[in-house]
């Protein structure tokens, strides 16, 4: 009976001594949890309403929330009665293993940075860089996902995207579909070279500044190759890229002009 006494005894205690602390941290979580999401919400209207980039409104907000939240976490700690000086030795050592631990991270980080510094890409530009081809869908603190032609999603660290070569393909405003296409060389030049060019130009897609070209490029073994290149916007590369193959074989087959192909020969023996 005793013991139970004893037991209730330091229960009441502990209940009386940490209650109002737990309860304090728990309510000092809630509502900065609160203004957090309230902040971010204003910071976001500010920046849409002063035309920030869309790549540096992401990461930002994606800085201050974290920034915020980490702010939130040594209060509520601090509320339940761990010392301040304490507490910021231990996340200063914790923070310089972990650091070491997490070197990559924190290039991507700085790498994040300088992308939001020098902009050599948005989002929604066209973009190839590490080997792959894609949209910028997002610009995030240590990562960029892009999107592939073939809708696939593709996160990429941002030390890489800060420290390799990026082609982009949007910044311009404008590219070139390159396409070739052949004829047989007993074709007339100048009646082909119009006959292409007149593909291009009825092309609504097709840019006319800067004016489109048809240019003999090679003298192949059984073609005269030429150079079929359109200037287009690049959200429309593919769609003049396939339409210029597919209107040029219409268009020359109309004028009767041939495109070579390999010829099987059947050979008849008598028996």
């Amino acid at each position: 009976m005793e013991n139970a006494e004893v037991w209730i005894e330091k229960g009441i205690g502990f209940v009386t001594e940490y209650g109002p602390k737990i309860i304090g941290a728990i309510l000092i979580y809630i509502i900065g949890s609160w203004i957090i999401k309230k902040l971010t919400g204003m910071l976001r209207k500010v920046m849409a309403k002063s035309n920030y980039d869309e790549s540096l409104q992401k990461f930002l907000l994606n800085l201050v929330t974290w920034g915020l939240k980490i702010f939130l976490i040594i209060t509520v700690i601090s509320k339940l009665g761990v010392e301040t000086t304490s507490l910021a030795a231990v996340i200063a050592a914790a923070g310089l293993a972990v650091g070491l631990a997490l070197q990559g991270s924190l290039s991507n980080f700085a790498g994040g940075v300088l992308i939001m510094i020098f902009k050599p890409y948005r989002i929604g530009d066209l973009i190839e860089a590490q080997g792959v081809l894609g949209v910028v869908k997002e610009i995030e603190i240590f990562t960029t996902k892009l999107v592939s032609p073939e809708n696939k999603l593709i996160i990429v660290p941002n030390g890489a995207m800060a420290n390799g070569n990026i082609v982009n393909y949007t910044a311009e405003g404008k590219i070139r579909v390159d396409t070739v296409i052949g004829v047989g060389y007993g074709e007339d030049i100048k009646k082909t070279k119009d006959v292409l060019l007149e593909v291009l130009t009825s092309n609504p897609k097709v840019l006319q500044d800067p004016a489109p070209s048809v240019n003999v490029m090679e003298l192949a073994d059984s073609s005269v190759n030429f150079a079929v290149r359109p200037f287009c916007k690049p959200e429309d590369y593919w769609d003049v890229y396939f339409a210029t193959y597919e209107n040029c074989k219409i268009a020359l087959d109309k004028a009767g002009i041939e495109i070579p192909y390999p010829h099987s020969v059947e050979i008849h023996k008598d028996a």
